[in-house]
This record gives structure tokens, sequence and C-alpha cells, in this order.
């Protein structure tokens, strides 16, 4: 095909999203609708991970040292505990510690460093802070291991059910984005049956002229992936809108769990790119896919 006849073809394309505008803001605004529901429900699956992922890192592994264990010992086990994979962060507390950290608790009911001056209950301890509630089970079994460690305190229900939450949010906002992909799918396509029957017999009579299927499809599959990239566009525009709206809300209100919501929402930066590209996909996927396959019904006369 010369370049001239594809600028043509191109042209008539965006000749008819002009001339059918009725049809080319039906299809815009289902497709629309469609992508920002696709994009509320990534964005919601992200931000509730992000949250749970966030409270399940909060808690921490206690490694009690023996109560007698040497300098050597609990040197020996900093280093061991540090090297154990999965461990992030690691603070030693020394029975002088704890006991400081009680009294200023208890400050106002009894005077802690003086009834134990001489003879200090507390053990030496490492609070150890895991990459991920996954793996809590896995690294107390190798900290006890530890030559000089008393016993291991682990939060291990507490992670399995942080597990099996983030488990169901991700499952569930999933199967909701793929549902609504569905959904996006047959209505697009319908509209674009619709917008193709409306056409048939200006197809049925380039056919009859000689037109080539190309030269006839073409045009549908320029209007096809316009509608997609202009539908992507605006409920990319529109969701980075309404995200930062609602962030500026729950900022304003900073009571509460709200404050708590503002501070661990997953910023819209971090996300721009992977939902631009879903957006640009499914549009461009769906307009153009549409386009070429219900033409084909009226390209047989």
């Amino acid at each position: 095909m010369r370049f001239s006849s594809f600028t043509y073809l191109v042209g008539q394309g965006l000749h008819n999203l002009r001339a059918n505008r009725l049809m080319t803001f039906a299809s815009m605004g289902v497709l629309t609708v469609c992508m920002l529901l696709i994009g509320a429900a990534y964005l919601l699956g992200v931000n509730i991970d992000a949250m749970v992922e966030y409270i399940g890192d909060q808690n921490e592994t206690v490694v009690y040292m023996d109560q007698g264990a040497s300098d050597d010992q609990i040197a020996a086990a900093d280093t061991a505990i540090r090297s154990t994979e999965h461990v992030v962060g690691v603070t030693y507390m020394s029975p002088q510690d704890v006991l400081a950290v009680y009294s200023d608790m208890l400050s106002t009911y009894t005077n802690l460093q003086d009834a134990f001056a001489n003879d200090n209950p507390f053990y030496p301890n490492y609070r150890v802070v895991v990459d991920s509630p996954d793996n809590i089970e896995a690294v107390s079994q190798q900290l006890r291991q530890i030559d000089g460690v008393y016993q291991v305190n682990a939060p291990l229900e507490m992670s399995k059910v942080f597990v099996s939450l983030q488990k169901i949010v991700s499952y569930a906002c999933y199967g909701i984005v793929l549902v609504l992909a569905i959904v996006s799918i047959v209505v697009i396509n319908n509209t674009i049956k619709i917008t193709v029957f409306n056409r048939r017999k200006e197809i049925s009579i380039m056919k009859y002229v000689g037109a080539t299927d190309m030269f006839i499809r073409l045009p549908f599959i320029v209007e096809g992936l316009l509608l997609g990239l202009l539908s992507a566009s605006v409920a990319f525009l529109l969701i980075w809108g309404l995200y930062s709206l609602l962030v500026h809300w729950l900022a304003g209100e900073g009571v509460g769990w709200l404050t708590f919501l503002t501070e661990n929402l997953v910023p819209f930066g971090a996300m721009a790119l992977p939902l631009m590209g879903c957006f640009l996909f499914v549009g461009v996927a769906i307009g153009t896919l549409g386009s070429m396959i219900f033409v084909r019904k009226y390209l047989k006369v």
C-alpha cells in the first residue's frame, strides 16, 4: 500500500470519528468508565496490600539470651542473628536497657531502678525485624539454634493472620479487575458491533467497487485505535485527579484511622506507569481488535 493511500485511509478514520460523533462519545464513555472501575480496583488492591504488609512488619521477634550469657556469646549471637537470611533489622537490649524502659513506663507507680539495683531480673535480648510475615516462622526456627539463645518469642499466629489477609485481599481485588475487564470487553465489543452494523452498507459498497479488505478495514482500525488511546488518557487523568483529591481529603481530616490511611497510602507516582500501561493496552486492544473482528463479517459479500 502506498503512503498516500495509507494517509488517506487514516484521514478517513479521523473523519469517521467526527461524522459519527454520537457513537464515538458513547464508545469512549463506556470504555472510560470500565477502565476507571478497573483502575479503582487496582489502586484499592495495591493500597490494602501495602497496609497489611506495613502492619505485619511492625511485629517484632524477640530473641532472649541466657541471663548469664558471656560477652563472647552475645557477640557471636549478634553476628549470627544479623547474618540470618530475611532479617532486616536488629536492636540489642541489655538487661540495664530493659530495666530503664520498664522504669520509665512504671515511674508513676514505683521506682524499678532502686528495686532491682542489685538484682536485675531481665534477660539480654535482641529485637529482630523480619522482611515479611511469610518468613517469621522459618527465621524463628533458625534463631533458636543459635548458641546462648534462651527463648524466641515470635508473633507466629498474628503473622499467619496477616499472610492470609494479604492473600484474600489480593485475590479479591485481582478477581474484581478480571471480572471488570471481561465486562469491558463485552460492552465495548457490543458498542463497536453497533457502529459497524450502522455502516454495513458503506462497507458493502466499497467491497463491490473492488476495495481490498485491508483498504476497508484500516479506517475502522484507526477509529478503534484512537478511541482506545483517547479513552485510556481520559481515564488515567480522571483517576489521577480523583486519587489526589482523596489523599488531600484524608490529609485534611488528620484524625484517628484516617491519619494512618494517609501516611500509608501508596503514592500515585509509584502506580502511574503500570496503570497507564494497562489502560493503553486495554483501550487499544479492545478498540483495534473489536473493529477488525466485526468488520470481517461484512466483508463477505
